[in-house]
């Protein structure tokens, strides 16, 4: 059966394997979420399951995301993804989703938004070579160089690497071992890093790749 999970990051750590080996970690706290919908392809035109995470003040909810939860007679959550499981006939709405759903040695898919950097030049952004500074560079040993492609298109082509707008995106990375499960804290060891800061949300999926 296919499974996910939303989370918060805690943080990276070290902890030791069964021969004594360093392996980095990442904490992830890894639900209780809650079943708040089921889509079905009579109503909804494809199956999935919506899932909540993390509980919400109801005087921060707005009116058709309150309907919405009372429908579901489940309490408001912060956070709602949709997962499209091969068999959605195997969860129904209020059926809890915890760590334990993973086992050690799962391989995972994490996604969750990177760091925002602002904006960043082209050497930060996308690993642009610096000119050297010895003969003639000028004052632009650091910039992005010519970006015109001649008379004719006489435009800049869409899609070319320029300074700009660093981080703050969607970013999976993929087929990480699920180290530890720590089921009665809600806890998941994954090792490696994973996108994003201490305390953003991520999903934990089953790799695709795996």
């Amino acid at each position: 059966m296919q499974k996910a999970i939303i989370g918060k990051k805690i943080g990276m750590t070290q902890i030791f394997d069964e021969k004594g080996r360093v392996v980095p970690v990442t904490i992830v706290e890894a639900g209780p979420c809650v079943v708040t919908q089921k889509k079905t392809v009579e109503n909804d035109g494809y199956d999935a399951v919506q899932v909540g995470f993390g509980d919400q003040k109801p005087q921060r909810v707005s009116k058709p995301l309150t309907g919405h939860f009372k429908k579901g007679d489940v309490a408001p959550k912060k956070t709602l993804k949709e997962f499209r499981f091969s068999d959605c006939g195997a969860y129904n709405v209020g059926d809890l989703i915890k760590a334990d759903v993973f086992a050690n040695g799962d391989k995972v898919d994490v996604t969750g938004t990177s760091k925002g950097k602002g904006y960043a030049g082209v050497i930060k952004r996308w690993n642009f070579q610096r000119l050297k500074e010895t003969h003639g560079s000028g004052p632009v040993a650091r910039h992005g160089g010519s970006n015109g492609a001649c008379s004719s298109p006489s435009r800049v082509w869409k899609g070319l690497k320029m300074a700009g707008h660093l981080g703050a995106e969607k970013v999976t990375v993929q087929n990480l071992a699920v180290v530890k499960v720590d089921a009665e804290n809600n806890l998941i060891a994954v090792k490696g890093a994973i996108p994003g800061p201490n305390g953003g949300t991520v999903v934990l999926r089953d790799s695709v790749k795996a």
